[in-house]
């Protein structure tokens, strides 16, 4: 039995936090479409597995942060593939520092995989989590 498009996120969210970066491309489907579209500089959607595979790998580079995903509110919809997940990223950065970045995922999930997804981050507070601020002020200047 595939997954269902809750259990999917819940993977999905715990996994980040967990930082398991090579398991979460195998939630998405080979052929996918993974949009940020309040990305600071710029959406460019994420379409394959392989994709993925790569922006995930990112992560390994990032300073490890204790977080966990809360607030969790998964709203289902009239199309049994859709979900709309509101939550936070909560936990503490390397000094110690607690910090909280709001999210809003819509997914699309058939067979147990994603097909498609609208990730709506608070950009600011990501980069302030991982002290990498004075980095995406630049980014917005340029």
């Amino acid at each position: 039995m595939a997954l269902t498009p809750r259990e999917v996120f819940l993977k999905l969210v715990w996994g980040v936090s967990e930082g398991r970066w090579d398991e979460l491309p195998d939630l998405y489907a080979e052929q996918t479409c993974v949009e940020h579209p309040f990305a600071p500089s710029g959406d460019k959607p994420l379409r394959t597995r392989e994709e993925l595979r790569e922006h995930f790998s990112a992560g390994k580079r990032l300073p490890y942060l204790r977080q966990e995903p809360a607030n969790i509110t998964v709203h289902e919809t009239a199309d049994p593939e859709v979900i709309v997940a509101e939550f936070e990223y909560r936990g503490t950065t390397e000094g110690g520092d607690p910090f909280r970045v709001p999210c809003v995922f819509i997914l699309r999930v058939r067979d147990g995989k994603i097909i498609s997804s609208r990730d709506y981050i608070h950009h600011i507070a990501s980069a302030r989590r991982r002290g990498d601020l004075d980095q995406l002020i630049e980014t917005l200047r340029s």
